[in-house]
């Protein structure tokens, strides 16, 4: 069970909502019609979804809306999150922008009445059962990759320091561990090192036992070293650029045969 800081994912949270809402409310009518880096969803889309994980979170039902075949929709999830993109496809960009402003409102009032004991109390989270401050966690990380999506299509990079983009680094460091050792299948013993650069500069130091495990610091030299920019690597995991880019925006030191496993493995989000 993780034990997350209440105030600081609270914190990360708003930081979250504030930059998104500044970076909407700049956009231009246009904007919100172009496609992004996940298929078949608009930044409007992105906005929708958003949306309706807030609502969810406090108790409101699933939209009641039909859903065709669509080739992006690979799981009971994603059927669930098109549910809500669907309901907001055909209305204006500006009554989106206000239904999120208010479940925004809703969802800060709820949590100004969660305790740290609230934080700390078991809940169904995207990744299995955690602890509630866990799932709030994963939901910065989820709206600031879609405030990214919507960055990268309408060209206004930002919002890549602060609290919020802190915790999606420590949300990623696990997921880097399921990279490693299971599906790039690093070998027992072999040490990787990701030594991010740019705005979200860090070192992720991971040694192989049983498993890939987080470690503090490497010994000795590692068996293979990834450098990238920061938010370059998200991307990748988070499955918004293919292997070929990839490729061409990690450089690998040392084992190139397991540092390429894992650079074609790095996209693990659903």
């Amino acid at each position: 069970m993780t034990h997350v800081d209440r105030d600081r994912v609270v914190t990360a949270l708003e930081e979250d909502w504030a930059a998104l809402l500044d970076l909407l409310e700049g956009l231009a009518p246009e904007d919100w019609g172009r496609p992004t880096d996940c298929p078949g969803w608009s930044v409007q889309d992105h906005v929708s979804h958003v949306v309706g994980l807030e609502a969810m979170l406090e108790g409101r039902p699933l939209p009641d809306v039909e859903l065709g075949e669509t080739s992006h929709i690979r799981n009971d999830l994603g059927r669930l999150n098109e549910l809500w993109v669907e309901s907001y496809r055909s209305r204006p960009p500006a009554e989106v922008l206000a239904d999120l402003r208010a479940v925004i409102a809703d969802r800060r009032s709820t949590l100004a009445g969660m305790d740290e004991a609230a934080f700390e109390a078991p809940a169904a989270t995207p990744v299995g059962e955690d602890t509630y401050g866990r799932f709030m966690r994963i939901r910065v990380m989820d709206t600031w990759f879609h405030e990214q999506d919507i960055r990268e299509a309408v060209g206004v990079p930002g919002h890549l320091e602060g609290v919020a983009p802190a915790f999606v680094l420590d949300e990623v460091r696990l997921g880097l561990g399921f990279v490693v050792g299971k599906k790039a299948g690093a070998p027992e013993g072999s040490t990787v090192r990701f030594e991010l650069t740019g705005p979200l500069s860090c070192r992720l130091d991971y040694v192989v036992t049983d498993r890939a495990h987080p470690t503090e610091r490497i010994d000795r030299e590692p068996t293979v070293t990834l450098t990238v920019p920061g938010d370059r690597l998200l991307r990748f995991v988070g499955g918004r650029a293919t292997a070929e880019d990839a490729g061409n925006a990690v450089r690998i030191t040392g084992d190139a045969t397991l540092g390429g496993a894992i650079v074609t493995s790095l996209p693990y989000m659903i």
